[in-house]
């Protein structure tokens, strides 16, 4: 055993190469079960990629075999304390899913193995989400007395209004395939391929304007609950500002002049 001063083994892996910066969930003994250490652990590295400019996209993956992370930490929601004390812990699902949306960079969730409860959030919360085809998916809190309150709106804004609430109330998991015709996840592939997959998204989404890719980011989520015409209204004054950067009218000669992109970010 370490001695007891030993400093504790971090809960995840951050790496970055060519503009993508990996975050690995890496706790096996606990099957990265999102405990209050591994939900601040993951806000810690998100929080640092998003201050790094060399980091142009972001993968949310896990070091274990077999699971992406079992979801919430039973153990801790069944402990006693004042109610004050486990309302302000249990800000950090929302903490972690509005920074994801407002990262200002794209981000996929390499999704393998087990996919469940908070974790289903936290895989919805990115933007695209990859999965290998022995993945499973499903929000089982129900099963145990509890409800998948926290991650209800991310299920609500990827998932048919059916089967959201029959995901939600049957708490039955679903396989790979399923989990993508109903829009939980956009692509299933062999699990022997499903990092040449991640790779290939990863570095085409670095590889894009990071200014335009945050405006497009952050219209996407203003965008989602507005009404038609103000939506309509909201994203021509967007797509007014976007004809204003450099990087479009860079994108637009690149394009005729047949060479890649110099991306100035302004």
């Amino acid at each position: 055993m370490p001695p007891e001063d030993a400093p504790a083994r971090p809960l995840v892996a951050t790496t970055v190469r060519d503009g993508v910066a990996t975050i690995a969930l890496d706790d096996p003994d606990t099957r990265n079960a999102l405990s209050d250490e591994m939900l601040d652990a993951i806000i810690a590295a998100f929080e640092a990629v998003r201050d790094d400019d060399a980091v142009r996209c972001v993968v949310l993956a896990s070091t274990h075999p077999r699971t992406f992370s079992s979801g919430g930490d039973l153990a801790g929601f069944a402990e006693e304390g004042p109610l004050v004390h486990k309302h302000r812990a249990i800000d950090r699902f929302p903490r972690l899913f509005r920074l994801i949306r407002d990262l200002g960079k794209p981000t996929v969730c390499r999704a393998n193995g087990h996919v469940l409860a908070g974790a289903l959030g936290v895989a919805l919360a990115c933007d695209l989400v990859v999965a290998s085809d022995d993945a499973t998916f499903g929000t089982p809190e129900i099963n145990v007395g509890v409800f998948p309150f926290m991650i209800m709106a991310l299920i609500y804004r990827n998932v048919g209004r059916k089967k959201a609430t029959e995901l939600l109330l049957l708490g039955e998991r679903l396989d790979a395939r399923e989990a993508e015709r109903i829009g939980l996840v956009n692509r299933v592939v062999p699990a022997a391929e499903l990092d040449a997959q991640v790779d290939a998204w990863a570095t085409k989404l670095a590889a894009s304007s990071p200014l335009l890719v945050r405006m497009g980011k952050d219209a996407i989520a203003r965008q989602t609950d507005m009404p038609f015409d103000d939506a309509l209204d909201y994203l021509r004054s967007m797509l007014a500002l976007a004809f204003s950067t450099e990087d479009v009218q860079e994108g637009v000669a690149a394009f005729f002049e047949k060479r890649a992109p110099e991306w100035r970010g302004r």
